[in-house]
Order: C-alpha cells, then sequence, then structure tokens
C-alpha cells in the first residue's frame, strides 16, 4: 500500500497527481477519491475546495466523507466504493481524535482492498505511529510560534494510525514548526520524525521515501546526548529509507 503525505499549502496541487495514479482504474472510470474532512461548521466549503485541488490535479471523483466535530469514523463505511483516501486538514487533534478507534481498523482495510492513503496537513500528522498533533510548549517553554498550537498549549504526541513509522510535522517552513518535532524526537516521544514543508509531497512505498513538490522535507534522527537530535534535509526529487 503507498501512503502520500502532503505538508499543506494550496499552490501546489499538482502534489496530488501521484496519489490519483495510484488510486486509477485502469481504462475504467475515474478514480472515487474519498474526502475525510472533520466537520467544523464549515465542510461542505471545505470538501469544495479539496475536490477542486483533486480535478486539478488530474480526472477523478471527489467524494464528501463529513465526519462531525467530536465524532467518530466508521472505516468499513467510508471506504465503501472509493479507490483513494484523502484524510484532509483541519484542526489536528480532532482529527486524531476521530480516527483513533479506528487506528487498527483503517490501516488493515486500506491494505486489503488496495486503497492508497493520502493525507493533507493534519491527515498527513495523524498517518505516523505516534502524531504530534499540537502543542507550542515544553515545560512552559516555546518551542515553536504559539498560533501553530492547534488549540493545545502544551506539546502533545498522541497514537496515530501508523501507516508510516515515523512522527510527522507540516507546515514545516511556513510556520516553524521543525522545533517541535526535533524537540519531540530529541526527548524520545517519538523514534525519528519527518517535517514537511507546504507544497511539498512525501510518497512512501515499500520503505523508501520520494520528494516531490516545491518545498523540502526534514528528517529529524536521535543523536548522542541528551535531548539532541540531528536533521538533514531533502529536496525534490531526493529519497531516504525508512529503515
Amino acid at each position: 500500500m503507498s501512503t502520500f503525505l502532503i505538508g499543506g499549502g494550496w499552490d501546489a496541487p499538482e502534489v496530488y497527481a501521484p496519489f490519483l495514479r495510484a488510486a486509477g482504474t485502469g481504462d475504467g472510470p475515474p478514480p472515487r477519491i474519498g474526502c475525510l474532512i472533520v466537520d467544523e461548521g464549515d465542510g461542505p466549503d471545505q470538501f469544495e475546495r479539496y475536490a477542486a485541488a483533486l480535478r486539478t490535479a488530474g480526472p477523478c471523483a471527489p467524494l464528501p466523507l463529513l465526519v462531525p466535530l467530536g465524532g467518530r469514523l466508521e472505516p468499513e463505511s467510508a471506504l465503501a466504493g472509493i479507490d483513494g483516501l484523502l484524510v484532509c486538514g483541519g484542526l489536528t487533534p480532532a482529527y486524531q481524535e476521530a480516527l483513533t478507534a479506528s487506528r487498527e481498523g483503517l490501516p488493515r482495510l486500506l491494505a486489503a482492498r488496495g486503497v492508497p492513503y493520502a493525507g493533507f496537513s493534519a491527515g498527513a500528522a495523524v498517518a505516523g505511529r505516534r502524531a504530534v498533533v499540537g502543542g507550542w510548549l515544553v515545560d512552559g517553554v516555546p518551542v515553536c510560534p504559539e498560533e501553530t498550537g492547534e488549540d493545545l498549549t502544551e506539546v502533545e504526541v498522541r497514537d496515530g494510525l501508523g501507516l508510516v513509522p515515523f512522527a510527522v510535522d507540516v507546515h514545516a517552513a511556513q510556520w516553524g514548526t521543525l522545533a517541535r518535532l526535533v524537540t519531540a524526537v530529541g526527548r524520545g516521544w517519538v523514534p525519528f520524525g519527518v517535517a514537511v514543508d507546504e507544497n511539498t509531497l512525501l510518497t512512501v512505498e515499500h520503505g523508501e521515501v520520494r520528494v516531490t513538490g516545491r518545498g523540502r522535507v526534514h528528517v529529524v534522527r536521535p543523536a548522542e546526548g541528551i535531548g539532541a537530535a540531528v536533521v538533514r534535509s531533502y529536496g525534490a526529487g531526493e529519497g531516504f529509507s525508512v529503515e
């Protein structure tokens, strides 16, 4: 199963193209793409925005999968009749809560049915085995801008879907969230992590990762020393192994 992680941004609809190809139906009709949105009151409008971006990237038939704020995803019904699943952006803790009950069932169903997963912003952050869902303070000390805290104060790491073995943070260059991920890795809250810029796609297949798009991804791994971590950045056309 292929996993596609997008760091946010609306300037590069082409980052959806590899996902659409993976969801493709050959010579059949355009792939049906379920767009999972935690509805904070503007779900239909948000769906139209994602549908337009997807259609710009290639032929497809987007379908809304709206989960009310505080609700839970039912994976069997959500995956019925779709060829690809896009988990969209919004309040990351709300997406984690909506998906937490299906963190075993959803990956299993995706694999069994050959349905590729794409995550945009919050949808990318919850894809990891452990998910950095927000917060801007660690022990009361700022590690990223307050406005990136996702309605949380202290940085929180929660259970994710386990589609990839690393933690994911998003809007890295634009929101300054790389330092949050560095802290999470340095403190051992996650084994290692990847911070993704906006308009940038991370494709994960068979333990290998490829970078495409207009920005960079920043791989954070633990280093010797208390709280230490090392960062390496990759641009379009580059890649690395998750082993």
